[in-house]
């Protein structure tokens, strides 16, 4: 049997504030074996987001186990998971989340020049992700001098720069109208065919469907772990996907 890329087990996630506790995330288990494109789909505040950050240890867990490449994520030093988060995976956001003072090549750059990467090869390495993403000539200009989906385009040049076990992808079409969330959907699933492992939250339930499998999560909790055309979908999370 395949080692998974990604092994949780019992994850709990609480929120605290002054007296009062609320459970993110309870009893999440779910494996992840290289080259899936896992769609994480479910109703707003049902703990998508919280499950993406917890697994990839962007944020502490309560209890449980995140294993990623063999190695317990949360038994890490603070220092050390950021270094292995960084060599690792990769992260594309709805807001995009580039520096606005840098261009475009040198937001990609960065996630090497974070692990040590020499500055020749970082740069060399970030022009040949932006052609690989269509934004060759776009190197040099800002973020505010690209549109929305050029920026997500960067954004997902940098995840992928690193060469990374695993991408995360958090709403990655939130922020873009529907033909632009249809092109950067499609660059997606070209980076899957090119066996790149995806995780992505979604609450679009056309997106959902177009994974290799689809995990729903309701109040902390999966509800639902298998191929999309085995999932039932309610009214909630049908109709939460209309752009």
């Amino acid at each position: 049997m395949t080692t998974p890329i990604l092994s949780a087990k019992r994850v709990r996630k609480i929120y605290r504030t002054g007296t009062q506790e609320v459970e993110a995330l309870h009893d999440i288990d779910l494996d992840i074996m290289a080259g899936e494109m896992v769609m994480v789909m479910g109703p707003s505040g049902n703990g998508k987001t919280t499950m993406l950050n917890c697994l990839s240890g962007l944020d502490d867990i309560d209890e449980g186990e995140v294993y990623v490449d063999g190695e317990e994520i949360h038994s890490m030093p603070d220092a050390r998971r950021t270094e292995h988060r960084a060599q690792r995976m990769g992260f594309v956001f709805q807001s995009f989340n580039l520096i606005p003072v840098f261009t475009a090549v040198e937001n990609v750059e960065l996630p090497l020049l974070v692990t040590g990467v020499k500055a020749k090869e970082a740069r060399e390495r970030a022009r040949a992700i932006m052609e690989r993403v269509e934004l060759g000539d776009r190197t040099g200009h800002r973020p505010t001098e690209l549109s929305g989906g050029e920026q997500q385009r960067v954004a997902i040049a940098r995840a992928l720069v690193s060469n990374p076990a695993i991408v995360w992808a958090d709403e990655p079409t939130g922020n873009l109208d529907s033909h632009t969330a249809d092109a950067v959907l499609s660059l997606l699933h070209e980076v899957h065919d090119a066996g790149q492992t995806l995780v992505v939250v979604t609450h679009d339930s056309g997106i959902g469907a177009s994974g290799t499998r689809l995990v729903q999560v309701r109040d902390g909790g999966i509800t639902f772990d298998g191929p999309p055309e085995d999932f039932v979908g309610d009214a909630s999370v049908a109709g939460a996907g209309a752009h």
